[in-house]
């Protein structure tokens, strides 16, 4: 059975570790307080479910999502998540984030700069721009009409094939956005973000979206 390790257990990680559940997939959760404050999450989530902490859950995933706030990322652990997939699912919100110079004046994308903290990862920007509730309950079968669809962005070909076989099992559609250099086009403050949409409405909201400087 193929596991999803999760670092950040907060809104988007636990709502894509039921999401996974459901698909069939077991799960390793990991947060910044330790397993034992995870209790009551994987009792919730059920016996497909463990707890562990970051470094595990990094080294224990087939793939792994990183969902914490962004100004934590340089805590993600490296080396257990060498050659590995993983998937980010972080924003930048500067009033919990603080400023980071490099968002602000547009010379980087949040998930630019977790792939520059994991060098010899492939890092996959995904579930961000949808609200966290929504991930186990707005999936549909392939093929659904008016499916919702989610955009992604990575640097690797075959690591967004894997994420688009994994959001399809989750009941989503994807749209390629191109690299990570392109993926601020569903962050923050963009037209994608947060709305609800199919695959010809993204493509028509994620060409809308204008670059502007961080505030």
């Amino acid at each position: 059975m193929t596991t999803l390790g999760i670092i950040g257990s907060g809104n988007i990680g636990s709502n894509v570790a039921k999401a996974a559940i459901a698909a069939g997939y077991d799960v390793v959760i990991s947060n910044s307080r330790g397993p034992e404050s995870l209790t009551d999450l994987i009792a919730e989530l059920g016996p497909r479910a463990t707890a562990d902490t970051a470094e595990g859950a990094a080294a224990s995933g087939d793939f792994v999502l990183v969902a914490v706030p962004l100004r934590a990322y340089q805590a993600v652990p490296v080396e257990p998540l060498a050659g590995k997939l993983v998937l980010d699912a972080n924003n930048y919100y500067p009033q919990r984030d603080g400023r980071i110079a490099a968002l602000d004046s547009n010379e980087s994308t949040t998930s630019e700069l977790l792939q520059s903290h994991l060098p010899t990862s492939n890092v996959v920007k995904v579930f961000n721009n949808i609200g966290a509730k929504q991930i186990p309950t707005d999936g549909t079968p392939p093929g659904t009409a008016n499916r919702r669809a989610l955009p992604i962005a990575g640097n690797d070909a075959d690591a967004k094939q894997a994420v688009t076989e994994f959001v399809n099992e989750l009941g989503f559609d994807t749209v390629d956005v191109g690299d990570l250099s392109d993926s601020w086009r569903y962050e923050r403050d963009t037209p994608a973000y947060v709305v609800r949409s199919n695959v010809k409405e993204l493509d028509q909201l994620l060409a809308e979206a204008e670059r502007v400087q961080q505030v």
